[in-house]
């Protein structure tokens, strides 16, 4: 296999990504996967693995969970600890990494999410793996507006620790001729972070500014989930070294989502009578931590071009916001009135 230049910082490395067709099928590791979305991962690849040839199952994490699937083998490591990661790939044919820091502590983000990637690819690497599917976030780009974009048409300049540890966690994984999946917001069961925000800022400050009226790419983590696990099946080398974006087509507004809050949560329509500037003033008063880059996410355009994806794994995206939502919102529900206290983002 032929050495690719590293943009990482690290020693040039083998390029993953450059075995047979065959190579889709075999063991999968998913790293993080007892997280929100590796969860779903997990989930995704253990209802369709009897019937399209993945066998087994690994989970990678840093706690072993008290239930346990008898279908799913758990390796108990941490990624800033790398001698634990010793054996974790052993017969591995393809790596899922869907593990993250995603808190505004700059040194664990780089231990975390650099660090602890190269150590886990050269574990990956030592073990034979053939294939690397990563999963990032698309605020790699940063505050916007962007609309419409396709992947490479952005240079990436990431406003957060978190996102930029992300990103040359990235890097690594291109490097290595691994793939890279971009989604923006992400929401379903376990969302911990995009709609308890929206939700919790409205209890702060039920207002929302008359001039934003934001497009942002969306995905429902199941949805997330079947895209990662259609690349896993995907045969051949063609995403080696590539990057895609992981959500629905269609941009949703956030008038739809403060719809949904209403009709499917009780919550009170904000009132629409404040300006832009006027808004975050009185956001930066109730929630102070709250920053200018959480709060553009909100308020500005994010969308994303991601038809490759759905086009490479030759799948439906799905139903989009409105019905994915509506089948969380049971989960939502219990999971906001279990809450006392405003969920304030750790940065992404």
């Amino acid at each position: 296999m032929r050495p690719r230049t590293s943009r990482s910082g690290e020693e040039p490395e083998p390029a993953y990504g450059a075995g047979s067709p065959s190579d889709s099928a075999g063991t999968v590791l998913v790293a993080g996967g007892s997280g929100f979305v590796g969860s779903a991962v997990v989930k995704e690849l253990a209802a369709g693995g009897a019937s399209r040839g993945m066998p087994a199952i690994h989970v990678l994490a840093r706690r072993t969970p008290l239930s346990s699937d008898r279908a799913v083998r758990h390796v108990r490591a941490d990624l800033t600890r790398p001698a634990t990661l010793r054996g974790s790939c052993e017969g591995v044919r393809t790596l899922v990494h869907t593990a993250a820091y995603v808190g505004r502590d700059p040194a664990r983000c780089e231990a975390v999410n650099h660090l602890g990637t190269l150590a886990l690819l050269r574990e990956a690497r030592r073990a034979g793996v053939a294939r690397v599917i990563y999963v990032s976030t698309a605020s790699v780009y940063g505050s916007g507006p962007h609309r419409a974009t396709g992947e490479g048409e952005l240079t990436p300049n990431p406003a957060s620790a978190a996102s930029r540890s992300r990103l040359r966690a990235e890097q690594a994984v291109l490097d290595a001729g691994g793939t890279v999946l971009r989604p923006h917001l992400v929401y379903g069961v376990g969302d911990a972070w995009f709609i308890p925000t929206v939700a919790r800022l409205l209890a702060r400050v039920p207002t929302w500014p008359s001039g934003a009226a934001a497009d942002s790419s969306m995905i429902a983590v199941s949805d997330l989930a079947r895209g990662v696990a259609g690349l896993v099946r995907a045969p051949g080398t063609a995403d080696r070294s590539t990057i895609y974006h992981a959500a629905h087509p269609r941009p949703v507004p956030m008038s739809h989502v403060l719809l949904a809050l209403r009709r499917h949560l009780g919550l009170s329509a904000p009132r629409r009578d404040t300006s832009l500037r006027e808004h975050r003033a009185q956001v930066a008063r109730a929630v102070p931590e709250f920053s200018d880059h959480q709060y553009a996410l909100l308020t500005q355009d994010h969308w994303y071009r991601s038809d490759r994806l759905w086009a490479r794994i030759g799948e439906d995206p799905g139903p989009g916001f409105e019905a994915r939502f509506a089948e969380s919102a049971d989960w939502y529900a219990h999971h906001l009135a279990g809450r006392g206290r405003p969920y304030v983002p750790g940065g992404v």
